[in-house]
Formats: structure tokens, C-alpha cells, sequence
């Protein structure tokens, strides 16, 4: 008999935590990874560097993409044409590098942004 006298308080208790859990939000879902598929063949359309550590990429599909390398690469800034490491399966994404004037440089972080940063105007005012 105290044996059912003790679990009551603990019966009560978990009857009234069990509404408090019920009404918790969900967990967000994780956010889907950025990547340009068949950047090996024609799927990057263009690119811009934006200083020495970030460069834009825009896919076929004319949507872009930020990637910021884990290093500054001194050559970025000047380079025409850089070679995009996208191995094994030719996709570019967080697992990516960049190859500038012969140096390899991985990606930091690789995520799809509306756009390219709008350039300075060459203008005083």
C-alpha cells in the first residue's frame, strides 16, 4: 500500500510534464547543402572574386553561389581564370577547391546568396 502511495506524486508529475513537452516547437529541419552540379563539364557560367579569401559562382541555372576559401590567396584578386577542383563526383560544394596559379585552395564554407556584391561606382561625390 505505500508502495502505491509513493508513485501517485510521481504519476501527477508526469501527467502534467507530459503537456509541456507536447507543446514544444519541432526541431528546425538542417539546412540543405549548396552545390553546382557538373561543375567538371559547363556547370559553373561565370565567376567573380571579391577580394583575396571569397569568390561568387554563378551556375548555368543563373544562380549564385559564395565561397569563402579557408586561406587568402595573394593571386585571387588579379587571376583571368582559376581551375575548379570538384572531385570525385564533379560536384562543387563545401567539399570544393579552387586551384589559383598553381596553388589549391579549399573552401571554408560554400552556400547559395542572391548575388554577386553590387561593384563601387568608380565615382567621387
Amino acid at each position: 500500500m505505500k508502495f502505491a502511495q509513493s508513485l501517485a506524486p510521481l504519476a501527477v508529475l508526469a501527467l502534467t510534464a507530459s503537456p509541456a513537452l507536447a507543446t514544444t516547437s519541432p526541431a528546425p529541419a538542417p539546412a540543405r547543402s549548396a552545390s553546382i552540379p557538373f561543375a567538371n563539364i559547363n556547370g559553373v557560367r561565370n565567376w567573380v572574386a571579391q577580394g583575396n579569401q571569397t569568390i561568387y559562382f554563378q551556375n548555368n541555372g543563373r544562380r549564385w553561389y559564395r565561397a569563402v576559401l579557408f586561406a587568402p590567396s595573394t593571386d585571387l584578386p588579379f587571376a583571368t581564370r582559376i581551375g575548379i577542383d570538384s572531385r570525385p563526383l564533379g560536384t562543387l560544394d563545401k567539399w570544393g577547391a579552387v586551384i589559383v596559379h598553381g596553388q589549391r585552395y579549399p573552401f571554408q564554407s560554400f552556400e547559395q546568396v542572391d548575388g554577386p556584391p553590387a561593384k563601387a561606382s568608380g565615382k567621387k561625390g
